[in-house]
């Protein structure tokens, strides 16, 4: 399946479990029903760029020194398409708080800091009146390829205990939105991309997939060049210290979701110092390299969807997969097989593929709360034959409106990829595991198989063979793993924590459903989270909330 915080992302998904698209996509699902118009231990070899504490040797800026920096905040405007937004500026906070945005000047490239620069995106809340101020709280959404300046308002009401210690703060990272932001192909050209048949059965769809996926980076070449080489996550790590100091922050305070652990991760690793507060939820697995962590996704969304196939067949009458997970996976990859040949009508004139089929299903299980979409979705299309759910669902995933633009989630998401990534895949490994793939997970194992062709052909070189996150001499980071986690697999968490080091990682596990813990509801891990960044109560390692 093709990368990107909505194509599904490949090893490195996302936002909160319930994320600004989530609820986006409630609403329009909601409409729709309404009018009718349904419509890593690392391997040898494996490098995570420099040794811990020496990221700051180069400038931050431009010979200025990230110091000198002075943020001028003012009023935001509402977010472009690019960034994902619905053409509204954000609304104040329930307590008449104004949200402030400002730009930050980082290098181009860190190896030459006097050289050309680019503008990162921000935004923040400030922390209420009378607050017991520690500093700025930087949130990272995921992705990669999420806008951070998009994302935070929607979900303020879930940080707004935060508000008695800290500034809710977010960006654009590198590449991303209104950073930088990557462009490839244009709304239509994306279009007819994703309705090139992406798990090829024979030599002419094969041809087919290759010959749009170059394509696809012949436009990224040509549209954003000068920066690909230069949209890794090292180099975002150090954007987080410059924005750190830019702030006026001794100690970054940061809270990573998805990709955002990594993120987090590999700062914790090249400023072990400079770490303070930091939160890693939904965590990405520094262990495992792109096949290791698209296989093992693959696991992770299988076994979502059984946990949705039994509540389902438990409690939804009329359940589209029938009597539970045995039964459900044959009717499902029963019906993926059928809009493999032919692809399913929806009313915007579109065609459901096969792949935006799994997309819709994996975009249903990041939050429990739309798995009642799922069920439409299956229902719409097997029982009459049409995709109109299963496409809004795909929709979500892949950043692409009603009015058919897309944001550049999807360039961002493949761009950061294949800056990070050293590996590159061909046709014949994705054939050499696809039965792996497909034994993992028999719904969505061949695209996730399929997928690693992302890089093939990438201009630039990736960095690692997997994240470097070692951060002896750092202050303890709170490390949460959900078990019913699909994007990023629960074991990532435990492995997060390892890697980081002793004393450093401290584990924490919810027993729940869903990509992320803290945005749950679960009380248990709201307190937690809530004692640890507000009164600096760092939990036991290993405790658990359900």
């Amino acid at each position: 399946m093709r990368s990107p915080i909505r194509t599904r992302p490949r090893t490195r998904p996302r936002r909160p479990a319930r994320t600004l698209a989530a609820t986006a996509l409630a609403v329009a699902l909601a409409a729709t029903a309404c009018s009718g118009d349904g419509g890593d231990g690392k391997a040898a070899g494996a490098t995570g760029g420099e040794k811990p504490g020496t990221a700051s040797a180069a400038a931050p800026t431009g010979g200025s020194g990230a110091g000198a920096q002075r943020l001028s905040w003012h009023g935001c405007d509402a977010p472009s398409t690019a960034q994902g937004g619905t053409g509204k500026a954000p609304e104040p906070l329930a307590d008449g708080t104004r949200w402030e945005c400002s730009t930050l000047k980082v290098p181009l490239d860190y190896a030459k800091p006097s050289g050309p620069t680019i503008d990162l995106a921000l935004i923040r809340a400030k922390a209420r009146k009378g607050a017991s101020r520690a500093g700025s709280l930087v949130f990272n959404f995921g992705g990669p390829g999420g806008s951070g300046v998009a994302t935070l308002p929607g979900f303020a009401g879930d940080y707004e205990a935060l508000r008695a210690r800290y500034d809710l703060v977010s960006f654009d990272p590198r590449g991303v939105g209104a950073s930088a932001g990557v462009r490839c192909l244009g709304d239509k050209e994306i279009d007819a991309s994703n309705a090139v048949d992406a798990t090829p059965d024979d030599d002419d769809e094969l041809k087919a997939a290759l010959a749009a996926n170059k394509a696809y980076v012949d436009a990224c070449r040509k549209n954003s060049g000068k920066v690909l080489g230069h949209v890794d996550t090292t180099s975002a790590a150090r954007d987080l210290d410059v924005l750190r100091q830019a702030l006026g922050d001794e100690k970054l305070h940061y809270f990573g979701i998805s990709y955002g652990t990594e993120l987090g991760g590999v700062y914790a690793h090249l400023f072990p110092e400079r770490v303070g507060h930091t939160v890693l939820d939904a965590v990405v697995d520094p262990t495992q390299d792109p096949l290791q962590g698209d296989l093992n996704q693959a696991k992770g969304f299988q076994r979502a969807l059984e946990d949705y196939m039994r509540d389902c067949a438990e409690n939804v009458t009329g359940c589209p997969v029938g009597g539970g997970p045995e039964e459900g996976t044959k009717r499902i990859t029963a019906l993926l097989k059928k809009i493999d040949s032919a692809p399913l009508p929806t009313r915007d004139g579109r065609k459901l593929t096969q792949d935006q089929a799994v997309n819709g299903i994996a975009s249903a299980l990041y939050s429990k709360e739309t798995w009642q979409y799922l069920t439409r979705g299956l229902q719409e299309a097997m029982s009459l034959g049409s995709g109109n759910y299963l496409q809004l669902l795909s929709d979500s995933l892949s950043g692409r409106d009603r009015d058919g633009h897309y944001s550049n989630l999807q360039a961002a998401n493949r761009a950061i990829t294949c800056a990070d990534a050293r590996q590159r895949y061909d046709a014949n490994d994705v054939q050499a595991w696809l039965a792996r793939f497909r034994a993992a997970s028999p719904v969505f194992g061949e695209s996730s198989a399929w997928s690693l062709l992302n890089c093939a052909g990438w201009p630039v070189e990736g960095r690692w063979k997997t994240p470097e996150v070692r951060a002896a001499g750092s202050a303890p980071i709170l490390v949460v793993g959900n078990t019913g986690d699909p994007a990023t697999p629960y074991e990532g968490a435990g492995r997060m924590a390892r890697e980081l080091g002793e004393g450093v990682g401290v584990e924490v596990t919810y027993k729940g459903e869903g990509h992320g813990a803290y945005n749950s509801g679960n009380g248990c891990m709201t307190r937690t989270v809530n004692a640890y960044l507000l009164d600096s109560k760092v939990p036991e390692n290993g405790k658990t909330c359900s």
